[in-house]
């Protein structure tokens, strides 16, 4: 039972850490500073696609539901509904390279709208 608990609360960190990489930039225009920790988020998780290695969230989720005698990711909202938003069927090493580029093609975009926003502050001011 703790460990199943366990391994749904670190799926929901898990998906949570893949939201703030693909849109976490958008927390600059709010609080400048999440940049700092934002960007070696997004380095990281770029890495990750682009290499096709496994982040080491994964087998630690999957440690967890063997030890609660779980098969894999089936059963409750979290394995239904968040479960294959980080793990989508047909996922392929060159789907993965282009899902790492379009996410750091996003956060490019992202932070270039931010940087000429301030830009345009600072000369209209």
């Amino acid at each position: 039972m703790l460990q199943s608990a366990a391994a749904n609360l670190l799926t929901v960190v898990h998906f949570m850490f893949v939201m703030f990489v693909i849109f976490g930039g958008l927390l600059v225009f709010r609080w400048p500073r999440a940049a700092f920790v934002q960007l070696p988020a997004l380095a990281w998780g770029v890495a990750i696609e682009i290499n096709n290695w496994i982040c080491p969230l994964t087998p630690l989720e999957q440690s967890l539901r063997r030890a609660a005698g779980e098969d894999g990711y089936s059963g409750g909202f979290i394995d239904y509904y968040i479960v294959p938003l980080i793990y989508p069927a047909g996922l392929t090493p060159d789907i993965q390279q282009v899902l790492g580029i379009s996410v750091l093609a996003l956060n490019a975009a992202i932070y270039g709208a931010w940087l000429l926003k301030r830009k345009f502050m600072k000369s209209t001011h």
